[in-house]
């Protein structure tokens, strides 16, 4: 049998593409013990308010370029990120089921980024009905003094993984080649997902998870899932 792994970072709240990537695969690594980048998408994402984009940013303490993902502690309280949601959403058509569940994810007490961000996707996957087993990174045994693609042929072999499944946008970073070698086959994932009814204006796609399930119902949501092509 064929076992299909990705390696991602821990993003809070990512887009559906993130998830359809977490759920295509058999095992999904978050990718805890690699340094922090300050602009990336690890703490912030955009959700639909006033029928725009609209960016939220979690806080965090002693973030740095020069700290592990794992080494950084979230400072936020999240009671401004629940009002804005709550602002956001309250009309779309799934709120009730929804709000509850991201107050149960930012009411986790452990702090720490990684750990929190890996409950919050093992808490969405599992209202999506993802069952997809997700590890962490820096539990599994490999050698970490590599970098970039060859730390990821680590992981993959550690995992003895048959194929690796990365996001699109990640083509230029790695050699198909390299994979091949390793007998590891390398392959991206492109979404298809279509667009869907938010508040009946123009749609507004790239938006975080919270706003695909605040206007899908699960099964809804499912589907849209499924809808990629791998390249």
């Amino acid at each position: 049998m064929t076992k299909k792994v990705a390696i991602m970072q821990p993003y809070l709240f990512p887009y559906l593409g993130y998830f359809q990537l977490l759920g295509m695969v058999d095992e999904y690594v978050v990718y805890d013990d690699v340094h922090f980048i300050q602009r990336g998408w690890i703490a912030r994402n955009n959700i639909l308010l006033g029928g725009q984009r609209r960016r939220f940013s979690i806080s965090l303490s002693q973030a740095s370029q020069n700290r592990l993902i794992n080494e950084i502690v979230i400072a936020d309280d999240f009671r401004k990120f629940l009002k804005t949601v709550e602002q956001a959403y309250r009309r779309a058509p799934h709120f009730s089921r929804v709000i509850p569940l991201l107050k149960r994810i930012c009411d986790f007490p452990d702090r720490n980024l990684a750990r929190f961000a890996t409950h919050a996707l093992e808490q969405i996957a599992a209202d999506l009905g993802i069952d997809t087993r997700i590890v962490v990174s820096s539990h599994l045994a490999k050698d970490n003094t590599l970098r970039a693609q060859e730390k990821i042929l680590s992981i993959c072999k550690t995992l003895e993984a048959d194929v690796y499944v990365n996001a699109e946008g990640g083509q230029a970073l790695y050699d198909r080649e390299a994979f091949r070698s390793h007998g590891i086959e390398l392959r991206f994932l492109h979404s298809d997902a279509e667009d869907y009814l938010q508040f009946g204006e123009p749609f507004v796609p790239h938006l975080s998870i919270i706003d695909v399930m605040m206007f899908n119902e699960v099964g809804a949501i499912r589907k849209l899932l499924e809808n990629y092509r791998l390249v």
